[in-house]
Order: structure tokens, then sequence, then C-alpha cells
């Protein structure tokens, strides 16, 4: 009931009583204390609403963890790492511990810093990650100071950014936005095209087929600006799941991938469950990375999960065993493996991007198995 009246507040300041799919998303999950992420409720894992990589088993980060043990090693990087949205604080205690274990020398140099901004993600980061002493938390890049050299990374950050949604109709773009019936359901309408939606898609060459629909990130472009003027140097790894402008065009792509996870089935209605409900896009791999071009990054990987986890040695974590027991650490930890390399799995399901700023030098070839 809440979460009707602030989407009533805000449809009841403008003139047709419709708002922007983004204006949308913005408040079913970020309104304080009412949106999804904001509330005080368990998300990630069997509790919540999904998974993610680092949720599902520990190889994950650890092997995140000896990439970038390697390149702080090798005095490519500072010792220091930037991780925004890090839900429960899994990956971050994941690497930390594989790091003082690995690397005692420099994980006392190593600071780790924390960008959340629901507060409580903030609170269950601090709990599980109370025994480091090096663990800084923040809720913007902005708190953090006026810039940043390091690692940065996010896994499954930009799919969870509001998106604008258009369609083509009869030869014509229509931006679809979002309104309350006579009958008190929501509902979507189509509206003319607004001018910035006309720009994003001139700027990077996007044309829809007939009947398509689509996701427009302004606030990914938006936030990827920021983000890459406040980095000055070092490596940034972005996972998550998206699809090239190429795929985009499949048929099986044409009504877009705006999608909803409430208790671990997929919703096709991102308009259900208002508030209670994780809302999704799959993001646009080659906008993103155009993006981060633009502000002087350099593109030196893109490939899938698993393709990654491979090259960084995460087969170094399979244990050879007489034990026949299905229940035990080494046989969980060898299956964790297998379920990340698998293809079908999660990692033919993602794909890893790393971008470097002022470092020509970096040869991923002396630091991953290419």
């Amino acid at each position: 009931m809440e979460m009707e009246l602030i989407l009533k507040e805000w449809m009841e300041k403008e003139k047709d009583y419709s708002i922007s799919y983004s204006t949308y998303m913005n408040l079913v999950l970020y309104t304080e204390r009412h949106g999804y992420y904001m509330k005080e409720r368990e998300k990630i894992g069997r509790q919540g609403d999904f998974f993610t990589s680092s949720n599902v088993s520990s190889v994950f980060a650890k092997t995140f963890a000896k990439f970038f043990i390697r390149l702080v090693e090798n005095g490519e990087v500072a010792p220091n790492i930037c991780e925004i949205g890090g839900g429960t604080g899994r990956f971050a205690y994941d690497v930390l511990q594989e790091w003082k274990q690995v690397s005692p020398e420099t994980f006392i140099d190593l600071n780790y810093s924390m960008i959340e901004m629901s507060p409580f993600h903030r609170n269950l980061q601090q709990k599980n990650l109370c025994s480091f002493s090096n663990v800084s938390y923040y809720t913007s890049h902005s708190e953090m100071g006026e810039s940043f050299e390091g690692i940065l990374f996010s896994n499954e950050l930009f799919d969870a950014f509001p998106v604008e949604v258009i369609e083509k109709r009869n030869g014509i773009l229509y931006e679809v936005r979002v309104t309350y019936t006579e009958e008190g359901k929501l509902a979507e309408v189509c509206r003319p095209l607004q001018k910035n939606i006309g720009r994003y898609l001139l700027k990077y060459n996007i044309h829809l087929a007939e009947g398509q629909r689509f996701e427009v990130p302004l606030a990914m472009e938006e936030y990827i600006e920021e983000i890459a003027k406040w980095f000055q140097r070092g490596v940034c790894i972005t996972v998550d799941y998206g699809y090239t402008k190429e795929e985009w065009m499949h048929p099986a792509h044409q009504e877009g991938s705006l999608r909803g996870y409430y208790e671990h089935k997929l919703i096709r209605n991102p308009l259900e469950h208002p508030g209670e409900m994780d809302l999704t896009t799959h993001i646009h791999w080659d906008e993103l990375k155009e993006m981060f071009s633009l502000h002087g990054m350099n593109i030196v990987w893109h490939k899938k999960q698993s393709e990654f986890l491979l090259a960084a040695g995460i087969l170094d974590q399979l244990t050879g065993h007489q034990d026949r027991n299905p229940f035990s650490e080494t046989q969980k930890q060898n299956r964790a493996v297998r379920s990340m390399i698998l293809s079908g799995g999660l990692g033919s399901a993602f794909d890893v991007v790393i971008h470097t700023k002022h470092m020509q030098q970096l040869h991923l070839d002396q630091h991953l198995k290419i």
C-alpha cells in the first residue's frame, strides 16, 4: 500500500499521470525503507529471490583473488580494491581470506573499499567483514574521495540499473511508460519519444525492428561517465549478463529483457509485486565498452565468465581424492568448480569485461593463461 501511494504521488506530478520506466524502477527498487533493495530482508541466496556466483561458492572469489594478487605482486596496480554493490560481502570475505593466506606480505598494505547504497546490505557487509581491519564502507564513489587507483570490481551491478523502455509500432518509436488504470491496476501506456532517448539511439547507432521492445540504459551511461572520470589508474572488472548489439537484434530478444525475480521464480511482468520483487535487465555490452572508451579506458578482455575463470586458474582448486562421500567439503568444492565452467551453467550466462586506464604496459598473458 505504501509503495502504491509513492507511485501515485510521482504520477500526479506528470501531465498525463504516467511515469517513465526508469522512474518506476528507481522507486520500487531504491526508495528509502520501501524499495526492494533498501528493505531489511534477505535478497540473495536460498531465503531470497536470486543467487549470485559469489554466493554459490567461494571458488569464484578465490580465483579472482589469485588474479588480483598477481597484479599487485608484479607492481601493475596499487594494493587498493574497490567493490561496488558487494551484496552480502561474501565475495570480499573470500577474497580477503584467500589473499591473507596466499600473499601475507602484500596483504599488509591492502585496502578494500565497499561502495553500497543499501543500508541492509551495508550492515550485512560490516557484520561479515568485521574480522578485517583493512575494509572501509561508503555509500558512493564521491564519498571515497576525488579519485581512485587500483582494482575496481563489480558483479551484477549494471543489470539492476533503471532503464527507459521503448517500442517500435507501425514504423514509429514510442516510449513505454507506467500508470495506474481506473481500476487501480498498474499498466503500460505509449507516449512520444523523449529527446534524450532519441539522442542515445543516434549516438550508439541503434535501430529497432518493427514490433521490437528495447531497454535504453541512460542511467548506466551517466554512472559510467562519473566512474570513469573518478577512476584514475588501474584495472576495472565488470561481471554481468548482457548482449552485444548483434545479439540484441536476434528475434529471441524482440521483447526486450526487463523482468522480475520473486522467490527464485522468473516473473515476465515487471509491474507485478512493486517493491517486493527484484527487477533486472540484460546489459548492453557494446555500448558499455564504448562508454568506458569515450572516457580514456581501454578494453583488454571480453569473454564468458567460464573462460576467464579457466584462464585465471580455477582448475587449481580441483582436488584429487579417494573420498566417496558426496557431501564432503572436497567433493562440494570440486562440484562448485565444475558448475562454474560447464556450459549451460553460471559461467556461460555471464561475461567478464576488463578495462584498464593509464596502464599501457599491462600484458594480460603474464597474469592469465591465455
